[in-house]
């Protein structure tokens, strides 16, 4: 009986497709390789994801992808070192910016897979977007060392203000009204990075100090233009202050009797609606503060809070009598 060729070939097509099509239904972007390392087959998530094309894609070798923006460090370990010591990989993390899309942190599920009519192995590589899980994870590991670390501070706090609230020439009384009503103030300053709805930058700056501000008080606020913040500002403007005098009373201005903190804030109009609040925070009369010395958890909380929170820069300049920080942040 003759092989009818033609009925061969639409049996291995008709197989092909129900192969490929099976791919398809996977929503992480997946890659099949041999073993040179040249890409077998892909579905159709890795095509949307990265925004290329089968003729771009497949009979290329893995490396040579997206002009050999694919040719990262991490993943010719994972290839060269990982991979052909283990049978398969579970979630390899590689945080690198990637063809199109760009930073990115993935995680990397691989599988060999024998051939049995070759003999020869297949890898099976998927590729999956965790930029946003690990971002969340960062997000609850900070809140957690944030809350750990604001209940250290709030004690220091009030040991400080316990000290620099006057004793001489005052009755126990008095001197029992106004640490009570410092302390008080400290406890609206914490409620309001917190539970703040609606508030105007000048108000919120002097409520999160207000227990630094007075006739003689260590902190001036020079007078700067009204902005309206949102709730997610108002919170990680108010935390990065309520740290930035946390951390003055450590080591910094408020640390010292003569020590002073100004505060200023101008903003600069971008046009086509948008605009850029610049606030300096500058610390004087105070003793001379190292970024090694200072580098503790709050200057992190600082930061990240800036960076995540406000999606603004924090410049510090450790001056020699004095901190001066200047954090710019959007504002519509």
């Amino acid at each position: 009986m003759p092989l009818d060729l033609g009925g061969l070939y639409r049996l291995l097509r008709t197989s092909h497709v129900q192969a490929q099509g099976v791919l398809d239904t996977i929503p992480v972007p997946l890659l099949v390789l041999d073993s040179d390392l040249t890409i077998v087959d892909a579905n159709l998530a890795f095509f949307t994801t990265f925004k290329t094309s089968r003729d771009d894609t497949i009979d290329r070798p893995f490396h040579e992808l997206g002009d050999g923006q694919w040719n990262i460090d991490d993943l010719r370990h994972l290839f060269e070192q990982v991979i052909p010591r283990a049978a398969s990989v579970s979630d390899y993390e590689i945080t690198a910016d990637f063809p199109v899309i760009g930073h990115r942190t993935m995680l990397l599920n691989a599988q060999r897979i024998l051939q049995p009519d070759s003999g020869s192995r297949l890898l099976v590589l998927t590729i999956a977007d965790a930029t946003e899980r690990c971002q969340e994870s960062d997000r609850k590991d900070v809140l957690i060392g944030e809350l750990d670390h604001r209940i250290k501070n709030i004690l220091a706090v009030a040991q400080s203000l316990a000290r620099q609230t006057k004793t001489e020439g005052r009755t126990a009384k008095e001197y029992r009204d106004d640490l009570l009503a410092r302390l008080n103030a400290l406890g609206k300053a914490l409620e309001v990075t917190t539970n703040e709805e609606k508030a105007e930058l000048p108000a919120l700056v002097h409520k999160v100090l207000e227990p630094y501000i007075g006739d003689d008080g260590p902190v001036v606020l020079e007078k700067g233009p009204m902005v309206s913040l949102s709730t997610s500002q108002a919170m990680g403007l108010g935390m990065m202050l309520h740290e930035l005098a946390t951390n003055a009373v450590k080591y910094g201005a408020l640390s010292v009797p003569d020590g002073r903190v100004t505060i200023v804030w101008t903003i600069d109009d971008e046009g086509r609606g948008t605009s850029t609040v610049n606030l300096r925070w500058r610390e004087s009369n105070g003793p001379e503060v190292t970024p090694s010395a200072a580098n503790g958890f709050g200057t992190r909380l600082i930061k990240f809070t800036v960076e995540q929170e406000l999606g603004g820069r924090l410049e510090q300049d450790y001056k020699p009598d004095g901190l001066v920080v200047t954090l710019s942040f959007p504002h519509e």
